[in-house]
């Protein structure tokens, strides 16, 4: 059995709750997952499998998935979640099965993991965001340097309150939920292949190459190379990550003097 990750942009009606949706299959071999922090959730089918429920990341965690295993998966942006067994800041770095016998069952009955993709999209009950913390989610990407202080108060917020916010609706702090938005703006323009590591340190917000070395290290546990597979321009798990990396990068051309890349 040949490995193959295929990452999609969801259907339009989530694409504002939605980051990607996308397929994976193991080899012949166990596979070593490293899911690194993206600010959001995700869910994750394996076939003939219950289904599991990845909170928000504050690290890396890593997982080892059986050998010959199919799943499918959701990745929600900051914000947007499925109904939870329990409030979101509690499922902070936590893997958990779901109790999801309809989604199960369909992803089982499926006939294919593309076919599963386009059920469970359409059976994907998702609960209202906070309006509030989606302008919030927008004001931290990386393209839009702002003290949490600053952003509270353009809110109509105190830090205090944007905290307690932030946390109900994403899991994490606002502060937190920064530092991996800048990290996955870096890690979208590297496999976008724009520009060298200095300079894609910059353009992601950070102070310097030593300041993206050390927040890489904090968030993955490697080195931007290591991570990287020694190249800047692919990731090391040889997945392409295309549709993960379009929301940043159109944030970030939308940012840029010239307006596009």
């Amino acid at each position: 059995m040949r490995k193959v990750y295929v990452e999609r942009l969801p259907v339009p009606v989530l694409a504002g709750l939605v980051r990607t949706v996308w397929v994976q299959r193991t080899g012949d071999a166990p596979y070593v997952q490293r899911h690194l922090p993206t600010g959001g959730m995700e869910l994750h089918f394996p076939a003939g499998g219950r289904p599991r429920l990845l909170g928000p990341l504050t690290a890396a965690r890593l997982e080892i998935i059986p050998p010959r295993t199919t799943l499918v998966g959701v990745r929600f942006r900051p914000g947007a979640a499925p109904p939870l067994p329990v409030p979101l800041d509690d499922l902070v770095d936590q893997h958990v099965d779901l109790a999801d016998g309809r989604l199960a069952e369909a992803v089982a009955t499926a006939g294919s993991p593309e076919r599963a993709l386009e059920i469970i999209q359409a059976l994907l009950p998702v609960r209202a965001v906070d309006p509030l913390v989606t302008e919030a989610v927008r004001r931290l990407m990386p393209w839009h340097p702002v003290d949490i202080d600053t952003l509270a108060g353009d809110l109509a917020l105190s830090p205090s309150q944007l905290r307690r916010r932030c946390r109900q609706a994403v899991g994490v702090s606002p502060k937190v939920l920064q530092r991996t938005l800048r990290f996955q703006g870096f890690l979208a323009l590297a496999q976008a292949g724009a520009g060298s590591p200095a300079g894609l340190a910059a353009d992601a917000g950070y102070a310097d190459q030593a300041h993206l070395n050390r927040e890489c290290r904090r968030l993955t546990g490697l080195t931007p190379r290591a991570l990287l597979g020694g190249s800047l321009e692919a990731c090391a798990c040889g997945h392409d990550h295309t549709a993960s990396s379009l929301p940043f990068l159109r944030d970030s051309f939308k940012n840029s003097p010239a307006g596009c890349p």
